[in-house]
This record gives C-alpha cells, structure tokens and sequence, in this order.
C-alpha cells in the first residue's frame, strides 16, 4: 500500500540579495541544525495539455526519494493572517520490480492509478526535468524538536543538456510539531529578511510557466443569483459533485482513508438527485442514462460504504462489551471484513475500467453542456419551483408516518428527506441563505433517520450471521451477537423517540418563505 504523509510549506520567490542567515536573527525562539547541500534531480511527468499541474497535482521522480505523487487538499488556501499556505498530500510509491535503479524509467501503474481521474484518456509522458542544488536547514525548538525544514534552491529547467530557465525558490515545510502560530512567525521573519509575500506556486508550475497555471478542466461552479435560470444551477450543481468525485477517486484507489469513499459515493448520489430534481429542463434520454451510470457506480462504491459504516459501527458497539467477549466479536466480524474486501477489489477494477472512464468524460461534458428538452421553449419554471416536487412528496410520507410504522417507511422517508435537502441546497447559491437554513433542518431529520436505519441494517446482519462461526467458540460467538443486537435495537428505538421532533422542526412554515406559495 502507498505511503502518504501531508506536506505543509511556505513559498517564496526572493531576490539574490536574500539571505537565509537573516531569517534565523528573526527567530530567537528556535535554534537551527547543521546546514547541508546537495544536487537533486527530478524528473516530472504530465499529460500534453498539463490536466494534472493545472489541477495542482504532479507525478515525480527524484533521485533521492523515488517516485511520488502529490494531490491538493481542502483548505489550502492560507494560514492565519499570512495565507499562501500550500498543502499537498504526498503519496510515495515503489518502482516497478523491473526498473533500472536509479533512473525513472516508466512511471508506476499504482502510480498513474491514483491520477486516472485528473488525466482520464491522455498519455501520461514526460514534460520537465528539473536539476536542484539545495541548500537546507532544519528549525528545532526549544523541546530539541524538528519544527521546520527551510531550503533555499536553485532551479534549473533542462532540455536535454539545454538550459530553458533558471529561478530562485525558497521552501519552509512545517512539521507535525510545528506550533499553530510557527506559520505566521516564520512568513514573517521571512518577509522581514527580504523574502516577499509567500507565493504558494508549485515548483512544477513555475517551471512549465504561464500554461501550466492555465484554469483546470474542472473550475469552480459559475456564480448564481436570483436570475440564474433553473438550467445554470443544475449545471452549477454537476460541476460540484464530479469535482467532489475526481477529487476523492484517488483516496478510494489508496484506501488510506474511508471517508474517500463515502465522499465519492455522496458525489454519484447527489447527482443523480440534482438530474432527478432538475428533470423538466433536461433532455430526458440524456438524464436517465447519465443516472443509470451513476447509479452503477454508487451501488459499487455503496458495497464498500455500507460495510466500513457496518464495520466501523459493530466495533465501536463491542469495545463497550466485557473483555472477555472481545475475541469471539472479532471472529464474528471476520466475515464482514471478507465481504468488504471483496467490494473493494470489484470496485477497483471496475474503476479501472472503459465504463468508468467513459462516465468521467460524460461527466467532464456536462459541466459545460447540459442539453434540454427536445420540447425546449419557454419552460416558465423557476429556480424555487423545483423543490417544491420533492418537498410535497417528503412532508405526505412524513406526515403519514405513526409511532408504530413499519422500518421501510421510516427509511423511505430518509430518502425522501435526502432528495429535498439536496434540492434546496443545490439552489441555496442562487436563492440565498433561507434555503441553506431550510436544507440544514431537513439534513437535521435525514441523520436522525440515518442512526434508525444504520441500527436497524446492523441489527439485520447480526440476526444472519449469529450462527457463522462453527465448532469451539461458537455459542460465545453467537451470545455476543446477541449482546450486540439488543444494542442496536436500543439505538433504533431511541431513534424512533426524537424523528417526530426533527420532523416538527424541518416543516415550520417560516422556513420555506423564499419557495414560491404551494
């Protein structure tokens, strides 16, 4: 499995009158090791047009650490006061077992999989190579703590044996112990010394120039307003969830983090509610099949959802049983870790994929083009007009329900609740903050719904697999699923007690005054 680590840093673009040496008079609180230099040399790797430099990711092979792949995170924007704070996952992963030492040679499949979404169809090849004489110094604290790496290189472009250009960069990278306020100090002592404001452009980029800082494929959503025709918002709304999607496919591929693929998932799922909620300016046949894929690749990455939730949920459950109990849940649960495993492996190689790939080019397309309705004219349907659809379909199931209702229908209202807060929440950029407030109460009722719902599944599955496990050890197996079950049936009939109040909450008629009157 990829090593990932985070990389957090400042950079600058200083003058050759700098001088690192005026940086650390500025820093009484941190003392410096042993400076160091050396030559590196790195080679970079992208499509022709620049997909992954323009997306602020990159593919690198450098002679001291090999092949890396860094991705931009959220939230990378700044950093108290200053800003200009670059944060990038790094992912290092091992050569192929038939690469010449020492050079790059072909860039790794595991490689090119975690970047599959940003480069889709284009060649991955080569685009820059980039000798570096560094000069560095680590910051310690007074705890005798690395805090910080500070480098100051000298970048060559090369063509061959040509020089293309040359530019200065100074790096600081934060550590993990590095204090909340060491960012601001240290951009300040750097600007003090003559370093200019921190400029968080990636050396890849500064090395490739203007096309390389050329927009993504993938730009932000459009502006909206109250005069954004239904059409601009749904539009808006499908650049958000494949933006979300591309953004999370390499942490599915990686399984580093388990909230990769819930955050996929909501992606498919979201869209398919938006072109669902949007239906009457959308061309019909083009609708309904871009919602069959995406609804293909939900069930794939709910496979392995629902079993991390599952999981996840029957642990935590049996870290509160007796010590004695924990051997026999662990055995219990074995099962499930199988059938999550072999989700995941269906869904990496489904990934892997034409299909999946054809779904992103659909997707890539209809951020910038949504057809209508063959019937198209004047549609006289408002921005506000479509939530009042799936609206009207929660608040009757909603209000059908009683204190004994069946499980299913309290499930088919999570699902109707879900639909209407997103349809409020895809049109909350154009409407205004009320249909924001709407969705969070409706949200409110979904996830009170979602506790009944994850008790109930769990209790499900722990009735069908009580009696897995064969021979010794199967009665305590099976007393613990017990023990678990009752849990659960706790949990869902809590849940029971406190949706009529999420519900009171979510219909109050002074949270739908922006819809137009039913």
């Amino acid at each position: 499995m990829p090593a990932r680590a985070q990389e957090r840093e400042f950079k600058f673009t200083p003058g050759p009158s700098f001088r690192a040496g005026d940086v650390f008079d500025r820093l009484p609180g941190l003392r410096t090791g042993e400076p160091s230099n050396r030559t590196l040399h790195a080679t970079y790797y992208d499509t022709a047009d620049l997909r992954l430099a323009r997306t602020g990711a990159s593919l690198r092979w450098r002679d001291d650490q090999g092949w890396m792949v860094k991705l931009p995170t959220t939230g990378s924007a700044g950093s108290g006061g200053n800003g200009g704070l670059l944060t990038r996952d790094e992912i290092t992963v091992d050569a192929e077992p038939d690469a010449t030492p020492g050079t790059p040679g072909t860039p790794p499949a595991a490689a090119l999989d975690l970047l599959y979404a940003m480069a889709r169809s284009a060649p991955v090849e080569v685009v820059a190579k980039l000798v570096t004489v560094r000069n560095r110094v680590d910051l310690f604290d007074a705890d005798d703590r690395k805090v910080a790496e500070m480098v100051d290189d000298e970048v060559s472009v090369l063509d061959g044996a040509h020089l293309l250009a040359r530019f200065r960069e100074v790096e600081v990278e934060l550590t993990k112990h590095a204090g909340p306020d060491l960012g601001d100090e240290v951009v300040a002592a750097l600007r003090a010394a003559g370093a200019g404001r921190p400029d968080p452009v990636p050396k890849i980029v500064r090395a490739l120039g203007p096309r390389a800082a050329e927009p993504p494929d993938l730009g932000e959503p459009e502006s909206l307003d109250e005069a954004s025709l239904p059409v601009d918002v749904l539009r808006a709304a499908i650049v958000r969830s494949t933006r979300r999607l591309v953004a999370h496919d390499p942490g599915v591929r990686s399984g580093l983090d388990m909230e990769d693929v819930h955050q996929a998932r909501v992606a498919t799922r979201r869209l398919r509610s938006d072109l669902r909620t949007f239906a009457a300016v959308v061309d019909h046949e083009w609708s309904d099949s871009l919602r069959n894929e995406l609804q293909w690749l939900g069930a794939l990455l709910g496979g392995v959802r629902d079993a991390d939730v599952l999981l996840e949920r029957l642990e935590r459950r049996l870290s509160t049983l007796e010590s004695v109990d924990e051997e026999a849940g662990q055995r219990l649960l074995d099962g499930l870790h199988a059938t999550r495993d072999a989700a995941r492996e269906e869904l990496l190689a489904e990934m892997r994929a034409p299909r999946y790939l054809a779904l992103l080019d659909r997707m890539h397309d209809a951020c910038h083009r949504v057809p209508g309705p063959l019937d198209a004219g004047d549609l006289g349907v408002e921005v506000t007009d479509v939530v009042l659809a799936p609206w009207r379909k929660l608040r009757k199931a909603a209000d059908d329900l009683g204190a004994h209702s069946p499980d299913p229908e309290l499930h088919r209202v999570r699902i109707l609740a879900k639909r209407c807060r997103y349809a409020a929440e895809a049109v909350a950029p154009a409407v205004g903050p009320d249909a924001a407030r709407f969705a969070k109460q409706v949200a409110a009722l979904q996830d009170v719904l979602g506790e009944h719902q994850d008790a109930v599944i769990a209790g499900q599955w722990l009735r069908r697999h009580a009696n897995d496990v064969a021979g010794d050890g199967a009665a305590a197996v099976a007393f613990v699923a017990g023990e678990l079950a009752m849990l659960e049936q706790a949990a869902a009939d809590a849940s029971r007690e406190l949706w009529p109040g999420a519900w009171r909450a979510a219909r109050g008629k002074e949270l739908r005054r922006w819809m137009r009157p039913e």
